[in-house]
């Protein structure tokens, strides 16, 4: 029986070209939940983009079902864990939009630096008002770009073209690769001074929420010109509307918003701030790069192939029923250490103990490198993209195993060197209540502690003294932070201690500071292990 390839919205002509010949090509309207359930039934593929929900029940509905592919980045509409559970894959197109956002970063750049859609609005209401509106030359200017993932680094290839010097944050890179690239790391604060054009490029996170606020923008260079076509909320719009007042920000382009739609910003107000809808995957080409990306990925996987874009653990092969519950146990532990670490390490390794070892547990130096990079890199990291970012930031990840354990049946460390000599570890397990699979972290960097490997953690480093834990609670708790669970653990009394908290909901970057110098702390950081 030839395989039925659902195709559930519009498709790009040369990606259904590429399925046309080997399988049944079916259509249906995806927004129309009965015709979708109903067509499903028959389905050895479906194919959406971002209005067709594919859900438990729509997964349920396609007993046949092999293959999801969404023709975009994001997998918002497609419930992965359930496509999991079934053992259905899920392939994504990753890379389809990074031109796209990278060109629509330049854009903005540029209209700010001339004045352009201001220039447009005004002639096009009747004004001719050419010296109102001088703009300035890129060229020979510094431009620092905040994070060089893939869409950075597309940006500085191309901004360097115009005769630009670039300087770059981004603790997550080596020096020898940016400088590969013709860009020179420097901190960010160093950046933010420097800088004559600023554009970001970094992922969501906890940690970089509000990263760029009021204090950052107080040491900016005067007139300095910002463009944000990552994500809404790395920089805070009202810090960012100030400085526009005061004339500290001579001009910003904005794509993005801490909440979208965004119809109402104090952003807009500004005849100096060039603003778009969310526009940075806009484009015909990003739209039929996807297509064509997923249309490949589907034909492969009903073809019984590799898939370079899985996004789940099913192309990574058989994964040992014993070994299974451990794998979200190692991502969410390499998470961590990347939070603990503060920056990319020169070589971690995967420590596996417990008699588990008599199975295959290499996927599980696959899980810890996929947490790694989760919160550091733009695009989405799989089970096949992880070893690569890793060799693309000269990361080695080895695996060591051992059958005997100590106080735990089954235990999963991460432990890597950093470049200034600092060792980081993280440890856990995975313990069963009922028929649920309850994972827990067990040692950091030493100290020993007992609280669940879930929600979002932050780690605070301090001499122990009285009052901390509620210096700590007072000032989450004014800032509306909730802490669903805390631990203390110290080597002996007034020495070095860690606190570890898990709270109801991110803390932005300004936040995080503020809690490590009420207490003194020597180190602060914050995980994010939610699942995804």
């Amino acid at each position: 029986m030839t395989p039925v390839v659902l195709i559930a919205e519009e498709l790009a002509p040369a990606a259904i070209e590429v399925l046309a010949h080997d399988f049944d090509v079916r259509h249906v309207d995806g927004t129309d939940r009965p015709a979708l359930l109903s067509a499903l039934a028959e389905a050895d593929a479906v194919i959406v983009r971002s209005a067709t929900q594919i859900d438990a029940e729509a997964i349920a509905a396609a007993p046949r079902l092999k293959v999801v592919a969404r023709a975009g980045v994001g997998l918002d509409n497609v419930e992965v864990p359930a496509a999991t559970a079934r053992g259905v894959m899920v392939v994504n197109a990753p890379t389809s939009n990074i031109v796209s956002a990278a060109e629509q970063a330049v854009a903005l750049l540029l209209a700010v630096a001339r004045n352009t859609a201001s220039a447009s609005a005004a002639l096009k209401a009747g004004e001719w008002k050419r010296s109102k509106y001088t703009g300035v030359e890129i060229q020979g200017k510094t431009v620092g770009v905040v994070g060089l993932g893939r869409i950075g680094v597309l940006f500085a290839q191309r901004i360097a073209a115009f005769g630009t010097r670039l300087i770059a944050y981004d603790p997550y890179i080596q020096p020898a690769r940016a400088a590969q690239l013709g860009v020179r790391l420097v901190g960010l604060e160093e950046l933010l001074r420097e800088s004559d054009f600023i554009s970001i490029h970094l992922p969501k996170t906890p940690e970089t929420v509000g990263l760029i606020g009021e204090k950052e923008l107080s040491i900016v260079k005067p007139g300095v010109r910002i463009v944000n076509a990552a994500r809404g909320g790395l920089v805070d719009e009202q810090a960012l509307a100030d400085a526009l007042a005061e004339g500290r920000v001579g001009g910003a382009g904005v794509d993005v918003y801490a909440k979208e739609p965004c119809t109402s910003s104090p952003l807009f107000a500004f005849d100096n701030v060039v603003a778009t809808p969310h526009l940075g995957a806009s484009t015909a080409e990003a739209q039929d790069k996807a297509g064509l990306a997923v249309a490949k990925s589907v034909k492969l996987a009903l073809q019984g192939e590799f898939v370079p874009d899985a996004v789940n653990v099913q192309a990574g092969g058989v994964v040992d029923e014993d070994v299974r519950p451990l794998l979200p146990l190692a991502e969410k532990l390499g998470r961590a250490f990347t939070a603990l670490a503060g920056g990319v390490a020169a070589s971690v390794t995967v420590e596996v103990r417990g008699e588990i070892v008599n199975h295959d547990v290499s996927v599980l130096k696959l899980a810890a490198t996929k947490g790694l990079f989760s919160s550091v890199v733009e695009e989405q990291v799989t089970y096949v993209n992880a070893p690569h970012l890793a060799a693309q930031r000269g990361v080695e990840v080895s695996l060591t195993t051992q059958t005997e354990t100590v106080e735990h049946p089954v235990l999963v460390t991460v432990r890597g060197a950093l470049p200034d000599g600092r060792t980081v570890s993280v440890s856990g397990t995975v313990t069963h209540a009922g028929t649920r699979d309850v994972l827990k972290l067990t040692e950091v960097d030493g100290f020993d502690v007992e609280i669940g490997a879930e929600g979002i953690l932050l780690f605070l480093r301090y001499a122990d003294r009285p009052g901390v834990v509620g210096t700590v609670g007072t000032l989450l708790g004014e800032a509306g932070v909730n802490i669903a669970a805390m631990q203390v653990a110290r080597r002996e009394a007034g020495g070095e201690t860690l606190m570890t908290l898990t709270v109801d909901q991110a803390l932005g970057a300004d936040l995080l500071t503020s809690a490590a110098d009420s207490i003194g702390a020597t180190a602060a950081s914050a995980a994010d292990l939610r699942d995804e």
